[in-house]
């Protein structure tokens, strides 16, 4: 078998990546983490996180990743910035194709997570960057005693949402069912909230404005049929998200959703490939559980690579 570069690659720096860099370096692997960006991923956006385990205060996106950042590199972990454009898994030794390079590897823990889904409607496209927004840690600041929307029924839509209030003097949180499907914790404290109303069995259908910013949306009453015009500064939008899988090209299994499909031991439809955190088939995407993804991961890669 020819020689390969590295023992294992991680694709994506995100908790899910990061922790399975930690393991995988503490088992003194010779192992690269590949981020196209920064190291973090969704959690960067996230303003507070107060459900992950040994912070009973809670602790900021930013502040957890840097932790984690500092952890695997304390044991040893290369990172190289690099974008993933496409894999060769058709042998043994891996191979990974970059903007300038090409590298091989025994074996791959891909750790690329998800990214917000669109709505799809009129103006959307035309308004991101102009008063559309999937990240209210990025954009709320902007809206300062503004009115906005926000699209979703989920826990991101919700914590969002009273995220929002600390700026805006209102929000509209626009559900196309009559009830949320966020922790209650979450529905309490934004129902509580006398900042946010909501406008239940309705979808947007239309997003208007100016030449630089986002003046109205167009909503429509999925039970009635009612539609109607709102006056907004911002719509913000969290109605789910899709994998990170573009560069996969149809080289592993995927389900219904493009979710790649992993096993207990979390390896992929090809030997010695491994699918961490959102990115994969799951029934819950939450920091804590893409640790316990990667941990696996990392442990399941190093016995792969002794069996070889």
């Amino acid at each position: 078998m020819k020689k390969a570069d590295y023992d294992l690659v991680i694709i994506g720096g995100g908790p899910a990546g990061l922790t399975a860099g930690i393991y995988a370096s503490r088992a003194r692997m010779n192992v690269l983490l590949l981020e196209k960006a920064a190291p973090g991923g969704q959690v960067l956006v996230s303003d507070w996180i107060e459900n992950y385990p040994g912070f009973p205060e809670g602790i900021s996106g930013y502040d957890l990743v840097n932790k984690m950042t500092e952890q695997a590199k304390r044991f040893g972990l290369t990172f190289e910035t690099s974008e993933v454009l496409s894999l060769d898994l058709s042998e043994a030794v891996k191979k990974i194709e970059l903007n300038d390079k090409t590298i091989t590897t025994l074996s791959i823990i891909i750790a690329t997570g998800a990214s917000p889904r669109k709505l799809g409607v009129p103006g959307e496209d035309m308004f991101i960057g102009k008063g559309v927004s999937f990240c209210a840690t990025c954009d709320g600041p902007f809206f300062k005693e503004n009115v906005v929307a926000a699209v979703g029924g989920g826990d991101t839509a919700v914590q969002e949402s009273i995220f929002l209030t600390k700026f805006a003097k209102k929000v509209y949180l626009i559900h196309r069912r009559d009830e949320l499907r966020a922790t209650k914790i979450l529905q309490e404290r934004a129902i509580a909230n006398d900042k946010i109303e909501f406008i239940w069995d309705s979808v947007v259908t239309g997003i208007g404005g100016g030449l630089t910013n986002v003046e109205k949306i167009n909503v429509k009453n999925v039970k009635t049929g009612e539609e109607k015009e709102i006056p907004v500064s911002g719509c913000f939008v969290w109605v789910g998200i899709l994998p990170n899988t573009s560069f996969l090209k149809d080289n592993l299994k995927v389900d219904e959703n493009g979710f790649i499909m992993a096993g207990p031991n979390m390896e992929t439809s090809v030997p010695g490939v491994f699918a961490v955190g959102d990115v994969r088939n799951t029934p819950l995407r939450q920091i804590v559980t893409a640790v316990g993804d990667a941990a696996i991961a990392a442990v399941s890669a190093e016995h792969y690579i002794e069996n070889m």
